[in-house]
């Protein structure tokens, strides 16, 4: 399974991912690089910016992809 993969199935799975969680679960290193290839191969992923607080109580802002796919109809 390569790194987009595994991207894209946390994305389905959790919604979200960080940089932080691509690091720690999955030893992905550049995930804004990886973003870049999976957006050129056609998904829709947007990124926010999300301000939570460090360890020390300082506010630090880091971005949050999420995937957006088509909902389809079942059944059809």
């Amino acid at each position: 399974m390569t790194q987009c993969d595994r991207i894209i199935r946390h994305l389905r799975d959790y919604g979200t991912i960080t940089q932080r969680t691509a690091m720690n679960e999955y030893a992905i290193m550049r995930l804004a690089s990886r973003v870049s290839d999976l957006k050129r191969a056609g998904f829709d992923i947007t990124m926010k910016l999300v301000t939570a607080k460090n360890r020390y109580g300082e506010d630090t802002t880091f971005g949050e992809y999420t995937l957006h796919e088509k909902q389809t109809e079942q059944g059809a």
